[in-house]
């Protein structure tokens, strides 16, 4: 990776950070559609994704416990159906073609989430109570994580749309659900993949430091946003046409 990709990388994930953590997300996805963007090896592109998550993840879980919008009760139940799956789903190593084409989904389905949630007006309804089925959380966090660790995301750009429509809980509370959900998939995931060799920590650019950094100032930013502040619908609507561009990128490379 050059100094110019790094640097590019640093820029678009201080604002994928900044943007996904307000509402409570680690930003996966955007990582992803970056390094589609400058060309980053599709091996490293997961493992790379995955570790950012889990930083970005904990310090999101951490500020939004500290705001009062964690229920480990309401999160317990997600994790139990999603985490064996992440693990397994991270221990699958696709061919590239296969991988490339399955990010553009995940990628298009995360830029028309981000679409609507810049447009509706979901982030400015007043919370409602958490009332999320326990007997369906398993099966609906079960799905999720398989796609998350095959993909390298924590799920929760599927899971939080879910919560939403459902009416489950409101968009705080729904942030504070997503977080340790993203982390701990994230985790699974990495694990998964490391342990039965479908990548290493040796693909993992050295570059990644200053990314984790970079993502860290994002993370630092967009949880005072989301907590305290409105979401910029500007700034998403613009994260997800890069994002489209990125998936077409990515699925146009596997035909």
């Amino acid at each position: 990776m050059t100094e110019s990709q790094i640097l590019q990388l640093a820029a678009i994930f201080i604002v994928v950070a900044m943007l996904y953590s307000s509402v409570g997300h680690a930003g996966a996805s955007g990582y992803l559609a970056a390094m589609a963007l400058v060309e980053v090896a599709p091996e490293a592109m997961r493992p790379t994704a995955l570790t950012l998550n889990i930083v970005v993840a904990a310090f999101t879980t951490l500020r939004f416990h500290h705001a009062r919008y964690f229920d480990v009760k309401v999160v317990t139940p997600f994790l139990l159906g999603s985490m064996p799956l992440a693990f397994v789903g991270g221990a699958i190593k696709l061919p590239s073609h296969i991988y490339q084409a399955l990010v553009g989904v995940v990628l298009l389905c995360s830029a028309a989430y981000l679409a609507w949630r810049a447009f509706s007006n979901t982030d400015k309804g007043a919370e409602v109570p958490v009332a999320v089925p326990l007997w369906v959380s398993p099966f609906v966090g079960a799905a999720i994580g398989l796609l998350s660790g095959l993909t390298g995301t924590g799920g929760g750009i599927f899971l939080s749309p879910v919560i939403l429509l459902m009416g489950w809980a409101g968009p705080k509370a729904t942030a504070g659900i997503s977080a340790p959900f993203i982390m701990a998939n994230s985790i699974a995931g990495l694990a998964g993949g490391l342990i039965h060799g479908s990548f290493s920590f040796a693909t993992i650019p050295y570059a990644a430091t200053p990314l984790i950094a970079a993502a860290m100032l994002g993370a630092l930013i967009g949880t005072w946003l989301g907590i305290y502040k409105l979401s910029n619908r500007w700034l998403i609507a613009t994260l997800a046409l890069v994002m489209t561009i990125a998936a077409a990128k990515l699925i146009g490379l596997t035909f």
